[in-house]
This record gives structure tokens, sequence and C-alpha cells, in this order.
């Protein structure tokens, strides 16, 4: 035990270099330990490096805060460097893109540049499911990073709360007999939400035990992250619009086949109130105590996957430089990105920074998943297609592209040597990132890189479909520019559901595809670059309040379920309330 102690020890003080030695019989720092070995600062010392006075800190003790709305300067806005961070297709062992985030914006504070980390706030659900936590890794973490895992400043409740307030008064219209709309039951589409993986709740029935239960019908849960909510409090630009957005909200139609939104409801009101500081983004700290803003958190896959607009504003009217990531790979949170939030927003990155790692490549060229550790340059070689198509697919934005390459002990120099040769043919700029095992320092090339790119963006993003476009033209846009497809097949419930909206006049919309991550397909079975396939649309969503229709492909669902060994059957807590093993 003793022994452990000291290595650990040993690899806290030596922890830049530790990653990169093979055979060194010691154990690394778990990211709990990592972030419980560091003292953080006060908030408003952080608050401080950007110009923030304390009274306008809303404090959620030492190491949280709420920032007011008003700090939004649009002078400044149009003035900051917005970098994107995106990455390939995910793989099992991950890539870490999180990670990169973070060591990026303590990289460029460490050449120098004032840079602010503007992420998602993580869910429960992947916390005690599967994913795990989502602050970081390593040394390129935010903090504090339990309370952001858990229950952070109570902003998933509130949305949940909200979502919940529209359900209990759709049922109660129902239910009412003097104020009734006329609702049809079966036409609702507007469902509860938890934040939680519960498969049990993805379809239910509601009402029972008799009159005074309500009116039976069918509905389910979605998790927090994928409520129309959680978009809306991601894409509004202030209470007001907030608001309104809410109200938008369509929810079924009457019996006669009319539509029925959230304001014939009156709801839009309280919901808002219900969201009156969840609106407001949370100020924290990186482990070098730079500023970092977390705020909001839809998922990819199966919502537009970025944080909040007012965050990312927020952050670029504080700091030079705002580093922000979306969702997944490319062909889904980076295409939203672009395509729905700056769109909506007004702004454009000026670089978009894509990561990978050398065994995320070699799973893609078909290497096994236990052997990914081994030196293996064909099955990289066979990987990197995977690499350039989200590489195109940023290309395709008119947006300069610097491709960051996520270490690990594992990789060799042969590999390596592959990765950069590859690139410098392509006309890519690449750098080696070592944000787990050094923070800022091991992102100090990728921060230089990331800043030349920045320097040569001479143009705003050139979006990949007109909103005048058909609905049927921007996925035949989006599929076959992002993602490399041939066709756009729909279903016959599809083509209903299309017709439908289109009729209530929301062609005009933008698109949020629902699609599997694992796959630039909608089958996540094929891995790396596939070629000369269809994407199947099975059926369309509609979020008139957020302000996008969804089509979903393939089996999206939008309540996840737990896999057989949840992460929470590891979470441990001692007498003294210490955490471990949340990751």
């Amino acid at each position: 035990m003793l022994l452990i102690l000291l290595s650990r020890c040993l690899w806290q003080l030596t922890h830049p270099y530790k990653q990169l030695l093979k055979n060194v019989p010691i154990q690394p720092m778990t990211d709990i330990e990592i972030t419980q070995s560091v003292t953080a600062k006060h908030i408003r010392e952080v608050a401080n490096k950007l110009d923030i006075t304390e009274e306008h800190l809303e404090y959620y003790g030492n190491e949280k805060a709420k920032l007011p709305l008003d700090l939004i300067d649009d002078n400044k806005v149009s003035k900051s460097n917005l970098i994107l961070v995106t990455a390939i297709t995910p793989t099992p062992p991950g890539e870490g893109k999180t990670t990169s985030c973070i060591g990026l914006s303590d990289g460029l504070n460490h050449i120098g540049k004032k840079s602010v980390v503007v992420l998602r706030e993580p869910s429960l659900g992947p916390v005690f499911g599967m994913k795990g936590g989502a602050a970081g890794g390593g040394w390129s973490q935010v903090i504090p990073m339990v309370d952001i895992n858990l229950h952070f400043t109570g902003d998933f409740h509130a949305i949940g709360m909200a979502n919940n307030l529209l359900a209990a008064l759709i049922d109660n219209n129902i239910q009412s007999k003097g104020r009734n709309l006329g609702i049809d039951p079966r036409t609702v589409i507007w469902k509860r939400c938890m934040d939680m993986n519960d498969r049990a709740l993805r379809n239910i029935i509601t009402a029972l035990g008799g009159k005074t239960g309500g009116v039976p019908r069918e509905t389910g849960f979605n998790i927090t992250a994928a409520s129309e909510i959680m978009a809306i409090l991601c894409l509004c630009k202030n209470i007001e619009d907030l608001q309104r957005m809410c109200g938008n909200i369509y929810i079924g139609d009457t019996f006669d086949g009319k539509p029925v939104y959230a304001k014939d409801l009156n709801a839009s009101g309280a919901m808002a109130v219900l969201l009156k500081d969840a609106i407001k983004p949370n100020l924290v700290q990186t482990l070098e105590g730079n500023p970092a803003i977390l705020h909001g958190g839809p998922f990819a896959n199966i919502a537009q996957g970025t944080n909040s607009i007012i965050a990312t504003k927020m952050g670029m009217s504080l700091g030079d430089y705002v580093v922000t990531e979306a969702g997944f790979a490319a062909d889904l949170g980076a295409e939203k990105f672009l395509n729905i939030k700056c769109r909506k927003a007004g702004f454009s990155p000026k670089a978009v920074v894509v990561v990978a790692t050398i065994r995320a490549l070699k799973y893609h060229g078909g290497k096994a998943l236990d052997s990914l550790t081994e030196e293996d340059v064909m099955a990289l070689e066979k990987g990197i297609p995977n690499l350039d198509r989200h590489i195109e697919s940023i290309q395709s934005f008119g947006l300069p592209v610097v491709v960051s390459i996520n270490a690990f002990s594992s990789d060799t120099e042969a590999e390596k040597e592959l990765i950069y040769a590859h690139c410098k043919k392509i006309g890519v700029p690449v750098a080696l990132s070592y944000g787990w095992a050094d923070g800022g320092k091991g992102c100090v090339e990728l921060a230089e890189k990331v800043v030349a790119a920045a320097q040569s963006c001479k143009a705003e993003f050139k979006p990949t479909y007109q909103l005048e476009d058909s609905t049927l033209t921007k996925l035949e846009k989006v599929t076959r520019t992002i993602y490399g497809a041939k066709n756009v097949e729909l279903a016959a419930k599809a083509k209903k559901q299309l017709k439908r909206f289109e009729d209530l006049g929301y062609g005009n919309l933008p698109i949020c595809m629902a699609k599997t991550e694992k796959s630039l397909s909608d089958n996540d079975k094929l891995i790396g670059r596939p070629e000369n396939f269809d994407i199947h649309i099975r059926e369309f969503e509609i979020a008139a309040g957020a302000g996008f229709i969804i089509p979903i492909a393939g089996n999206m669902l939008r309540m996840p379920g737990l896999p057989a060994t949840p992460s929470a059957e590891k979470i441990k807590m001692d007498s003294d309330g210490k955490i471990s093993e949340l990751f």
C-alpha cells in the first residue's frame, strides 16, 4: 500500500512525462484523485481573469457562480475568435474531445491568449450508465468535477420541471370539462422527462385509476437532454425569446385536426419562470484555474448537441479566444452547431479542431478492441479514411481545420509519423495533444496551430443548405455532403408526417438529424468510412418551439437504457463524504 501511495506521489510530481513511458510499474492517479489533489481557486479569482466584478456573480458556494445575461456584449462577440472542437466517429475506447477542449483552452492561456472554454453540462444518465462523467480527464478537467457531474446548479432539474409542467397542463386540459380545448389524446406527442437512463419508461400508459386519475393514454419519457425544453434553453437569446419559444411548442391536435401549442394552454409564462435561473450560464474553472463556462446539455445524436447560444456569446464577450465543443463526431454535433446554432446566433467559428486518437483510428481500420494498444500501421492506414471524411465535411463549410491527435503511451513513432505524413499530404495542420498528461503545457503546439488557423480564416461558414430548400433537399444535402451517403429513403409513416409538418408551415426550418453516433451511416455496425449506403428515415418529429424538424434514422431512442453493469454500481462514498469511482 505504501509503495502505491509513493508511486502516485511520484506520478503527481512528474505527470507531464509519465504517460509517455512504457513498462513503468506505477499506478497513475484516477481523474477523481487528480481533482481532489488540486486546491480550487475561489470563483471570484477566476472571474477577475475575465474582468467580471463581484456584483455580477451569483454564488453557488465558493467554486461555482451564475453569470447574468447583461454581460453579453455583441460588439465584443464579433471580435472574438470562436474555436469549435469536434471529432472522428466515436469508438469504445473514446477520443477525449472534452479533455482536448479543456487542454486547448489552457494551452491558449499558456501562450498568452485570453481564452475561455465553454462546454455542455453532463447528464446524470451517462454518469450512472455506461459513458461516465463529462468533465474532461487527467490534468485537463473542469472543477468542481463531482458537483458538475451530479446536480451542479440545478439546471437539468429546472428543465425537467418545465417539461413536466407542460405535460401536467396537457393532461389536466384533457380531463377538464370547463376549459377543454378538445385535444385528441391520441395525437399528443409531448412526453415527460427525467435525467436518468430508464428503458422501462420509454412507453407507458398514464392516468389509470378511474375518473379521478384522468383520461388514460399512451405516452412515455425522454431523457432530459432530449427534451425540447433543453433545445430551447440552448437556442434562445434571452428571457423573452425563451418564453416565446416555449409558447410555440407543438403538442398535438384537436379532434377536428387543428394544431395545439403550449401557448394555447397559457403554459409558457410558468415554464419560463421555472427556467429563470437555469437560463444563466455557470462559471467554473479548469484545474489550472482558467475560466470555464458550462451551460445546457443536449445530446448530439438526438438533439443539437451543443451548449447554449447564451453561454457561447458570454464567452465571446469575455475572452479573445473561446473553445467550445459539439457532441460526438463532425457528422452530428459539428453539422448541427453550424447549420442550426450558428445560423440562429449569427456567429461563425474561426477554426475547427477535429480530435482523433491513433487507437480509435486503428479500430476504424478493423483492429480488435482488445489489441488496440499494439502497433499496427496497416490498421491505422485503413482507419484514416474516417478522419478524412470528417475533415472534408468541415472543409465543405469553408472553415480551416486542425487535426488534434490525443496522445497515449501506446502510440508508436511509426504510427505518429504516418499521421503526420498523411496530414501533410492533404494540407491540414496536425498536432499531438498531451492535455491528459500535462494540461495546458501539453497543448501548446496545438494552441499555436489553432491560432495560426484562426488568423487565416477570411470568411464566415457556408451552410450546407438554405432554409428555403425543401426538407427532403436539406436531407439529401446533409447526408451526401456530410455523411457521404448515396440516397435518402423515407418510410411511408415519415412521408405522412413530413407532409403534415410542411402543411403547418414548418418547411423552412432547419433539420436536426437523429442518427446513431457510431457510424457515418444509420447502421452502427458500419465503422470506418462506409460507401454506397442509403439513409433510411423511419419517421419525423417536430420541435416547433426550438425551431427545427427532426428526421429519425434507424432505431434511435430518446430514452436510453442502462448497460448490464452500470457505472452506478462502482460509485462509492466514505463516511467523510469523499466520493470515488465517479467515472
